[in-house]
């Protein structure tokens, strides 16, 4: 099959940096950027320059263009669900950018748009692809950390931000901008029943009058605790990644992962003693651990790209010869539900004028 011409909605940070970029630059045998479109004409000059595709300050006008296969919905974040339907109805395959929507029934709604068009409706969760994240289930796949208890996630660091993405009315806030990646992972690391949702939202650093502190708690019976921070007022980060388990525990961050674990067969036997210790003693023995590592490949420390290009050659497979997508829409739709949830716990003020 010829290369997939793909139309890309929006040449901001992520239309032009990571779409755009990807396309042109990572994944050229299977896709070429056809057309860009901005409401800022500049912005689409890279593209043109580079590729010689077509130009639009209208998206209406691009979507009609038939020779194109996909269109990429890299709009601003309130844009993501009208925008979408618009590409459906217009007869488009289509791929959005995070976060996908603000409600649950959103997503229900496009879901049946798209099975009504007949079109592939992929959403842009590129983090299932980190290689961190890879090795995190890995390991604990394997069962050497025995039972998993608990798992920590931190994507926290420092910043002080003043553009749309601090904007509630723009769907924005660090749970929309940065959670749906942790969350994606989170949610898959749960397991497949709905979670119980605490969280606790706050404005910190924010110049806008949306959250850029949470902390979301998601747990039920017979699943691991799953702690989720996404702080914008964490001066020190220390770990992406802490798992509990019953034989061994896990830690680290996007480089670098330790793990070290106890075989329950090379254990001492040990019986539960109801009554006093006998000279005063503390519980102890010593467990053999066995510690091991990983440290991300030169290839795998560029995450963004590497995440990229192994999402758009799985969408690739779905276009071309029908393979499921990476990531369905039905988990999209859990993780949009548990952000809702999220907002209803912690409502926040919006500002009067933007």
């Amino acid at each position: 099959m010829e290369k997939i011409r793909v139309g890309i909605i929006g040449q901001g940070r992520s239309g032009r940096n990571i779409h755009a970029n990807t396309i042109i630059n990572l994944v050229k045998d299977k896709f070429e950027v056809a057309a860009v479109c901005d409401r800022i004409p500049e912005r689409c000059e890279l593209s043109r320059k580079e590729t010689g595709c077509a130009v639009y300050t209208d998206y209406r006008k691009m979507l009609k263009d038939k020779s194109l296969d996909l269109i990429v919905n890299a709009s601003t974040s309130e844009q993501h669900v009208p925008l979408t339907k618009k590409i459906l109805a217009a007869g488009f395959n289509v791929l959005t950018e995070k976060p996908l929507a603000r409600r649950a029934s959103e997503v229900d709604t496009l879901i049946k748009k798209a099975a009504e068009s007949g079109k592939i409706f992929a959403i842009y969760q590129q983090s299932r692809f980190a290689p961190y994240f890879t090795k995190v289930r890995e390991v604990i796949k394997s069962g050497v950390l025995g039972r998993i208890v608990m798992v920590k996630i931190a994507f926290n660091g420092f910043a002080r931000r003043w553009d749309w993405q601090t904007l509630q009315c723009m769907n924005a806030g660090n749970l929309r901008n940065t959670g749906p990646h942790p969350l994606d992972q989170a949610l898959q690391l749960f397991g497949d029943a709905d979670p119980e949702v605490f969280c606790i939202m706050d404005k910190a650093n924010s110049f806008g009058d949306a959250e850029d502190h949470v902390k979301l708690i998601l747990h039920g019976k017979g699943h691991p605790t799953i702690d989720l921070e996404i702080s914008s007022c964490c001066a020190y980060p220390s770990y992406t990644y802490q798992v509990y388990g019953t034989n061994g525990g896990l830690t680290g961050d996007m480089k670098h992962i330790d793990w070290k674990y106890f075989k329950p067969e090379e254990a001492p036997e040990q019986k539960l003693i109801t009554g006093p210790l006998p000279n005063l003693a503390y519980c102890q023995e010593q467990l053999k651990w066995y510690p091991e590592k990983w440290d991300a490949s030169p290839e795998e420390v560029g995450t963004f790209d590497y995440m990229a290009v192994r999402f758009y050659s799985r969408l690739y497979e779905t276009i071309v010869n029908g393979a499921p997508l990476a990531v369905t829409q039905q988990e999209v739709r859990r993780q949009i539900a548990v952000i809702e949830k999220c907002h209803k716990q912690n409502p926040m003020p919006e500002l009067e004028t933007v």
